[in-house]
């Protein structure tokens, strides 16, 4: 975390005097979402950094983009206890696929929200179908090596787990871990769990 946090630091002092770009975004999202599940307060400058970043690329980001970043920022919002819009940041993320709808990241961070949301705004069925789709998308090789692919690919086996298909969820976890070996939730958390439910 202090590796990203001083990546995030050093890019955005550069780019507030030489514009932002897109891909400060991609990292910012990441970063922010880490640091709530450690420390909010810390948690909370970057939060606000990251909405103005999304809005000041607003009309440059690409298709679907603004709508899936924005979702992004009401959640974050929301976990500090800064706004309250659950179903605003859903549509929004519903909104990136309409208008992205071959773009995997729009197609992972909706279907991520649909994984989170509570049962009456979005279903884990519906979300595996967007992640199958992304898991397409992402063979290209200029999206390959992005580290969405690895974690839409961890969700793909947590809704066949939900949906009660251990096997498939064992299969696509050990499949994944065999290209990831250092993916630490899947090998030293999420892996046992699966193991021992299916005993």
């Amino acid at each position: 975390m202090s590796v990203w946090k001083h990546y995030i630091d050093s890019a955005s002092n550069l780019q507030q005097r030489s514009g932002l770009t897109s891909g400060l975004l991609y990292i910012e999202y990441g970063y922010c979402a880490a640091l709530l599940d450690t420390d909010k307060a810390a948690a909370k400058p970057y939060v606000k950094q990251f909405r103005e970043h999304v809005e000041t690329l607003k009309t440059t980001l690409p298709k679907g983009h603004y709508d899936m970043y924005m979702s992004a920022v009401l959640v974050f919002e929301l976990r500090l206890h800064e706004s309250f819009h659950p179903v605003k940041g859903l549509s929004l993320a519903r909104d990136a696929v309409k208008k992205a709808p071959n773009d995997p990241l729009t197609l992972t961070y909706c279907a991520t929200a649909l994984f989170y949301a509570p049962a009456p705004f979005g279903s884990k069925s519906e979300a595996l179908e967007l992640y199958l789709r992304a898991e397409k998308l992402f063979k290209d090789p200029k999206w390959y090596h992005c580290w969405w692919r690895p974690m839409a690919l961890m969700y793909i086996a947590q809704c066949y787990e939900k949906q009660g298909n251990i096997a498939e969820a064992l299969r696509r976890t050990n499949a994944l871990l065999n290209e990831y070996p250092d993916y630490s939730y899947l090998r030293d958390t999420y892996l046992p769990h699966l193991n021992a439910i299916n005993k």
